[in-house]
């Protein structure tokens, strides 16, 4: 009898871990396929945005997130996209870096960051040695810096830019003499996803040409502006 016991046991242990391999195996399917499928999403966010663009390229980074380049009204851009989830104050969010790299016309770097936080590890803002008490126009939550005081553009020339900042995805501009950068807030994990299983997972859906038109616009507007502006310093 004792004996039976013992091998219905034995039979029972081999059973459930034969039944925990299989689930064990089942999950790990299921993890490398999900991985595969945020993988290629990542890899093709901006893909739908190339349909702006004449010719241009894409590369892959190593964090799995693309960067194009591309004509845009005879203007070549760049786009990266930059995770941030740095910041335990705030959802891990994706930053679209869109920069027009062309000479500028101006003495030095002007940064204008809205809702500074210190962390913000794509942009060279707290490197820039000089403070400049932000004019009225500009939101109240936003900080500026440059690296010299001869940077800072004529209070005429922002007055018709400034109106870009009342978009709420709008986190940087920059102007400096390699050329001109707006940091756009492209996405942000889902609260409840992230707060109760610390999914930060993003990218479901692609990045929409009808998001990007307007900052490439935004950017040759002010390309225009400071190519037809005489320079003159913010007294």
């Amino acid at each position: 009898m004792f004996q039976r016991t013992d091998v219905i046991e034995s039979s029972l242990k081999a059973a459930i871990a034969a039944l925990a391999g299989v689930a064990f195996l089942w999950v790990l399917y299921h993890h490398f396929k999900g991985s595969a499928a945020r993988g290629a999403r990542r890899a093709n966010y901006l893909d739908q945005t190339k349909s702006l663009f004449e010719g241009g390229v894409k590369a892959v980074k190593p964090d799995g997130f693309p960067r194009i380049s591309g004509t845009y009204q005879r203007h070549t851009f760049d786009l990266q996209v930059v995770t941030d989830t740095l910041n335990i104050r705030k959802l891990p969010v994706l930053w679209l870096l869109v920069t027009l790299p062309e000479p500028m016309p101006v003495a030095g770097t002007f940064d204008v960051m809205m809702r500074p936080r210190g962390v913000e590890t794509f942009s060279r803002f707290m490197q820039l040695p000089v403070q400049i008490q932000p004019d009225p126009m500009f939101p109240h939550d936003c900080a500026i810096r440059a690296d010299m005081a001869e940077a800072v553009p004529s209070r005429e020339l922002m007055q018709r830019h400034v109106a870009m900042f009342q978009d709420d995805r709008v986190k940087e501009l920059v102007i400096s003499p390699k050329g001109l950068r707006i940091v756009w807030l492209a996405e942000e994990a889902h609260r409840g996803k992230y707060l109760l299983f610390r999914d930060a997972e993003m990218t479901l859906e692609p990045f929409q040409p009808h998001d990007l038109k307007p900052i490439l616009d935004r950017l040759i507007a002010l390309r225009l502006d400071l190519m037809t502006t005489r320079p003159e310093s913010a007294t």
